[in-house]
């Protein structure tokens, strides 16, 4: 008979379940580790990877990343990434307005390439009013202030619209701050048999509900205003201080006082901006005109 120690069952099954629970841990680990990996935008990209990532149709994220090098590589000083801007202007037409956004910011880091400046006016036109906004700020580096308006509507309250047709169902309140993406209300919708939904395209805080809950809408009406936060204002400030006007001063001015929430460095900013363009304003009217040719 021998002395060896036999397993039993029980122990035989706990050995089992103790290494299928590793084996479980080690892939859960893997696949966090592949998630963060694709997700993070620091890990340095090869020059082959960065060509794949921006005509990758599948994966919106590998286009961003790819995106992100160039930009720092741009802002090193580093030109050689110009044999990229066909692939990056072809993102400007891209179905996601995430990466429109990221390619009009793109854009503006080279403010010497005609193909940019082109694409960037175009831009002005997007359907997502994120995009226009980076759009407009960034052809302000190429000395271009085609996107003023759109700049100057940074710092006004956004009136947000249906894109359906049925019942109103308000879900936030006034004094409710939304990112990009916010759910602002629900649509009850007979024709689709379900609720729809409406989503804030862009940040800011809830200033009005302009129907009560019940209301029947249609596709384009007017459903809440949103007074702009406080990134997009001091964006736009910064803006304003190159291509403002003096018909822009009112609309500053009222960031001598900033709404509640906003830092004191916005009511500096709106001080330099109006000085920048009344200063402006004074250099034209004492610069002589170019004598004539006649």
């Amino acid at each position: 008979m021998s002395d060896t120690p036999q397993s039993t069952p029980v122990q035989m099954v706990s050995r089992k379940a103790t290494i299928m629970v590793s084996a479980l841990s080690a892939l859960i680990i893997l696949m966090m580790f592949l998630f963060w990996r694709e997700t993070w935008f620091g890990r340095q990209l090869t020059d082959s990877e960065i060509s794949a990532y921006l005509i990758d149709k599948e994966s919106p994220r590998r286009a961003q990343h790819a995106l992100a090098q160039i930009s720092d590589r741009l802002n090193q000083g580093d030109h050689a990434v110009a044999h990229w801007y066909p692939a990056i202007v072809t993102l400007a037409k891209h179905p996601l307005a995430q990466l429109r956004v990221n390619v009009a910011w793109v854009m503006g880091q080279d403010n010497t390439e005609q193909l940019f400046h082109n694409t960037l006016q175009k831009m002005l036109a997007d359907v997502d009013p994120l995009v226009r906004r980076n759009a407009a700020l960034s052809l302000i580096r190429f000395g271009d202030d085609t996107g003023h308006d759109e700049v100057l509507s940074m710092l006004q309250d956004y009136t947000v619209v249906s894109p359906h047709q049925g019942m109103l169902v308000n879900r936030l309140v006034e004094g409710n701050i939304v990112d990009v993406g916010t759910l602002l209300a629900r649509v009850e919708s007979e024709e689709v048999g379900e609720e729809l939904e409406i989503r804030s395209p862009v940040p800011g805080t809830v200033k009005e509900r302009l129907l009560a809950d019940g209301a029947t809408i249609g596709v384009g009406t007017p459903v809440m205003h949103l007074s702009p936060e406080e990134t997009h204002v001091f964006e736009a400030l910064r803006g304003l201080y190159l291509i403002g006007t003096d018909a822009d001063i009112a609309t500053v001015r009222r960031f001598f006082r900033p709404p509640d929430g906003m830092s004191t460095s916005i009511a500096q900013q709106a001080q330099f901006v109006v000085e920048a363009i009344r200063n402006r304003v004074k250099l034209e009217k004492n610069t002589p005109l170019s004598p004539s040719n006649d």
